[in-house]
């Protein structure tokens, strides 16, 4: 069971270290989740392997972090927050070193691998520390921390990785990574407190099953979707056998005395309501993640380190955003920020929705400045509004279902725009050929990617709609 900082009399909390500590070692693995993604066509040369199969050094980290943070709720109450965060940072250190000295794409994925099973377990870790030492008035600032995080590490990995692709070698994303872990696992064992007090509830095998079987297998099904397309056997069966497993999971969690994951958390109206705008949130942004990157080096022929210097602004922005996010909510509560940020999101997912192959690259900069400020005052505020509604005892569950969610829309928004611009784009070059247009082959390519990725744009707009209207229906709870 989470406790109280007060029911912990000979054991002081430093706040401010703690924070530090879990939030440097969030940062990490969220860094070592995406920092990868543009060294994929690098690594494709390096291992001689096709797209689909480099794309499980993506696909692969997600299922793992899909499977296991479910389980993150029992974790937090069979073990100390101490030893989950070390071993997750263990876990972290083994699969980076792996990584850096990979001799074979095999062993690459096995790193991967590795790294997720850690990096599945810090999230919700660090979320229920918070919720266990902050008073309700603070943790709107504390979780802003926690969002500049969320936002920051994968919107600065792009231009940290071109500038490392560019001048050093790819096995330096994970050379530089191994000091920075062992700094932070040397200051877990020297300053890092309990926060919890471990009891020994019992393992429930078949959930386990029926859960890493659901999970994995939404995930598996919408990561394969972009590339193996949603007529797929394979993708449609994974998709059938993840929808069924997950109903039989959830059927099993709200009839067992000892769930896997208390899903009683959905009886708060104030948590269902956000975890609806965090799911539609997340896929809005992994969307965009991955649209405006093919858009600039596929269309446009910016290079990668081109493309994460355009990033760079609004990543930096959202650094600032979010602490500032967190003091706004503890003063104004979560629906008022999300309505505001839904308004910017919506600003500038429409800017792009009428892309050319003369679109100026400073406008494409302010919209994603905006579109961050957008991300800021949405993610934490309303994460941390539909955690707060929850009674103590059930935090761990609150966030480790908030945890999950948010891995499996992150795969929708990956592969849904993906396979929307891919079967539009087939669809304006018949278009283009039949108009009689005198366009070369590449010419008429290069268009009909442009209009096939403003598709999907419109397309995520209409989900941003979807969830703004969402948020009207939102309870104002002001902490």
């Amino acid at each position: 069971m989470i406790m109280n900082q007060a029911n912990l009399p000979n054991q002081p909390i430093k706040k401010g270290m703690l924070l530090c500590i879990l939030i440097l070692g969030a940062f990490l693995s969220l860094l070592n989740q995406t920092i990868l993604n543009v060294a994929l066509p690098e690594l494709m040369k390096q291992f001689n392997v096709s797209t689909t199969t480099i794309q499980w050094l993506s696909t692969g980290f997600m299922l793992v972090n899909g499977i296991i943070v479910p389980a993150t709720a029992f974790f937090m109450k069979r073990f100390t927050t101490r030893q989950l965060f070390v071993s997750s940072m263990l876990l972290l250190f083994v699969g980076t070193l792996i990584n850096a000295v990979a001799p074979s794409f095999a062993f690459l994925l096995t790193g991967r691998l590795i790294q997720a099973a850690g990096a599945g377990i810090i999230m919700p870790l660090l979320m229920v520390v918070v919720l266990a030492v902050f008073p309700e008035d603070g943790r709107g600032t504390a979780m802003g921390m926690i969002g500049l995080v969320i936002i920051f590490a994968p919107a600065i990995a792009p231009t940290l990785a071109g500038f490392i692709i560019e001048h050093f070698s790819w096995r330096w994303l994970f050379i530089g990574m191994l000091p920075l872990v062992v700094v932070v696992i040397v200051l877990s064992l020297r300053y890092l407190v309990n926060v919890s007090k471990p009891s020994k509830p019992k393992i429930d095998i078949l959930s386990i099953l029926l859960s890493t079987m659901g999970f994995g297998g939404l995930l598996y099904g919408f990561s394969s979707a972009g590339d193996k397309g949603w007529g797929s056997t394979v993708v449609l069966s994974c998709l059938m056998v993840g929808t069924v497993c997950l109903i039989l999971f959830c059927r099993r969690q709200l009839t067992s005395t000892n769930p896997l994951m208390n899903l009683q958390v959905f009886k708060s109206r104030m948590f269902t309501m956000t975890t609806i705008i965090l799911i539609l949130s997340t896929i809005v942004m992994y969307a965009d993640i991955i649209l405006l990157p093919i858009y600039l080096q596929e269309s446009r022929g910016y290079t990668v380190l081109d493309t994460g210097l355009l990033l760079l602004p609004g990543a930096l922005l959202s650094a600032l955003m979010s602490p500032v996010s967190g003091r706004l909510f503890d003063t104004f509560g979560a629906k008022p920020l999300a309505v505001a940020g839904l308004l910017f999101t919506f600003v500038a997912i429409a800017g792009v929705t009428d892309l050319s192959e003369t679109t100026g690259y400073n406008y494409l900069m302010i919209r994603t400045i905006l579109l961050r400020i957008g991300m800021s005052l949405i993610m934490m505020p309303v994460n941390t509004g539909g955690l707060n509604a929850l009674p103590q005892h059930l935090n761990a569950d609150g966030t480790a279902v908030s945890n999950t969610v948010r891995q499996v829309a992150g795969s929708i928004g990956t592969a849904l725009p993906v396979t929307i611009m891919t079967i539009r784009t087939q669809s304006h070059v018949d278009e283009l050929f039949q108009s009689g247009d005198r366009l070369s082959q590449s010419q008429m390519i290069g268009q009909a990617t442009v209009l096939g990725i403003n598709d999907a744009y419109i397309f995520i707009a209409v989900i941003v709609i979807a969830a703004f209207f969402v948020t009207l229906f939102m309870p104002s709870q002001k902490v």
